[in-house]
């Protein structure tokens, strides 16, 4: 067994060892929040939408690596969903780290047991954070839980992106972008401007995803625009 698979199974089993790689990971992105020089679009209407209810969140994985840090926790809990891959176990401990109220979703869990949890969170007046492609991907595709959440809960939904002129590009799945200190950079909130219908039939869902998906590419690309910068999502 290499060196990277062992590390990645004792993160996996050790909620410890996941929370001391959040500490670290958590004081550089803090360090990058302090030191970048933000401009900021939509947090306005994210705080007037948190005033009467609860939102869905939602993100593509390549720019979520700042959301827990931009989150305006004093306007309203947010719980936000991760897996037990390694660096889902480190973005949990991030998030709790910074007042977020995590939640651990088994790979084996279907989205009937899930979409109960989430609802009761909901009910109790806590916004639901999510990737609108999930851990693995494929990247910048829209799956199924983002849809099933947004038809069950109702909530208003809101896009969030984060650009950078300093960062790196990750050679991931999704080449996720981490930040640099010192560098002019930009987040967005964008609200979803459409209703999404309890029931759908499958026509109608596949043009929901397809519309989610070009709102979120959008929001990234407002993001992009607004730090001076050109890069794709």
């Amino acid at each position: 067994m290499s060196l990277r698979q062992s590390l990645r199974q004792r993160i996996e089993k050790s909620e410890a060892l996941a929370t001391v790689l959040a500490g670290i990971a958590g004081r550089y992105l803090a360090f990058c929040n302090r030191t970048t020089k933000w401009e900021v679009e939509g947090l306005d209407d994210l705080r007037t939408a948190l005033a009467e209810g609860p939102v869905l969140l939602v993100m593509w994985h390549s720019r979520s690596v700042m959301g827990a840090l931009h989150w305006p926790v004093a306007d309203g809990p947010l719980s936000s969903l991760y897996d037990r891959s390694p660096i889902g176990r480190v973005s949990g401990a991030l998030q709790r780290r910074v007042g977020l109220q995590p939640m651990e979703m088994s790979r084996k869990t279907s989205n009937r047991v899930a979409s109960r949890t989430i609802l009761r969170r909901v009910r109790g007046g806590v916004s639901i954070g999510m990737t609108g492609d999930g851990p693995l991907g494929p990247n910048l595709k829209v799956k199924d839980a983002p849809l099933d959440w947004a038809q069950s809960t109702r909530m208003p939904i809101f896009c969030y992106a984060f650009s950078t002129t300093r960062g790196r590009r990750l050679t991931s799945w999704d080449q996720m972008l981490v930040p640099h200190p010192f560098g002019k950079g930009a987040y967005v909130f964008r609200r979803y401007p459409k209703d999404v219908p309890r029931r759908l039939d499958a026509p109608g869902r596949e043009a929901l995803r397809e519309d989610i998906c070009q709102w979120m590419n959008g929001t990234t690309a407002d993001a992009d625009r607004l730090a001076g910068v050109s890069a794709g999502p």
